[in-house]
């Protein structure tokens, strides 16, 4: 438990220090209009609300963890594989 609450704090303190040094080199500019609103053409540009930003993002992310899940078991347990698919599938 104590390396999930390590971990955790690291992964915070890291994005904290990763953000801010990117943040630096690239300095973002709140005041610069994106694609969506210079170029908007009722097709590819469009200006959408934060929500539905936010949930397009996150319904790509849920759609690839049944899809990314599986791969990364055979690539990461390349002698496993039968006898975790042998554990799942229960053969008459």
């Amino acid at each position: 438990m104590i390396l999930f609450f390590v971990s955790v704090g690291m992964l915070l303190l890291g994005y904290f220090v990763y953000g801010a040094f990117v943040d630096r080199i690239f300095a973002a500019d709140p005041t610069k209009l994106t694609p969506a609103i210079t170029m908007e053409d009722g097709l590819d540009y469009i200006k959408m609300p934060t929500w539905k930003i936010f949930l397009i993002q996150f319904l790509n992310i849920a759609g690839l963890g049944p899809i990314y899940g599986p791969i990364t078991l055979t690539i990461t347990h390349k002698g496993n594989d039968i006898a975790v698919m042998e554990n799942v599938v229960k053969r008459p």
